[in-house]
């Protein structure tokens, strides 16, 4: 994956590494003391999802245009995916948000250091969010049936899911309610994790199709 990274974006994932491990001590941004298990579990899990986000976005036409896409990453915590999808692609307008002021503040901070315009962070329920997003994202955040009902009035029109979860989580699937449709679960390997680790693709029944 880091061929496909300049060398600006890989500094500033290096940075935000750096910043994570050290706000963590003070502020308890993530259960992961170790630098290595970080990158394994946190930054090497994050850009997997980066080749089948960009998919999604070439194929449902949202690159290139005179706006650029809008992404919400609920639950973000230390901005995981949020920050490293938002150094990723800077053609994203990455929101991050969390209902614990020290985590949104860490976001604000990595975006002034590392300068990046397109990601901000919302200190807040998501239901007391306002705007609407081409794509809602979560990693760890709730169960899928939660996710999307918490979320639902946040989608714009053609609006995806894409919950990162661990092994194929069948029980939730099942929970989801009948007008919210699965369209894609995706399996990932995850360079240096021994774990299942699969992306749960969703949109409201009776959405044109698209995506991944």
């Amino acid at each position: 994956m880091s061929e496909a990274l300049s060398e600006v974006q890989q500094r500033q994932l290096a940075a935000y590494m750096v910043m994570l491990a050290h706000w963590n001590s003070t502020f308890n941004l993530t259960a992961l003391r170790d630098a290595s298990e970080m990158l394994s579990h946190h930054l090497s899990d994050c850009l997997r999802v980066l080749a089948p986000l960009l998919r999604h976005l070439h194929t449902a036409g949202l690159l290139g245009r005179e706006t650029p896409p809008r992404l919400l990453d609920v639950g973000s915590g230390g901005g995981l995916p949020g920050v490293v999808l938002a150094i990723c692609c800077p053609q994203v307008q990455v929101t991050c948000v969390d209902t614990v002021g020290k985590k949104a503040a860490f976001i604000r901070q990595v975006a002034a250091e590392l300068r990046l315009p397109n990601l901000k962070a919302e200190h807040a329920r998501v239901e007391q969010l306002q705007g609407r997003y081409e794509l809602i994202t979560s990693r760890a955040f709730a169960s899928l049936p939660d996710f999307v009902k918490l979320t639902r009035s946040l989608l714009s029109e053609g609006a995806v899911w894409m919950a990162m979860k661990g092994k194929a989580p069948d029980e939730e699937l099942a929970e989801l309610p009948a007008d919210v449709a699965v369209f894609h679960v995706e399996p990932l390997q995850v360079p240096g994790l021994d774990a299942e680790r699969c992306l749960v693709w969703m949109r409201p029944e009776g959405e044109a199709q698209g995506a991944a």
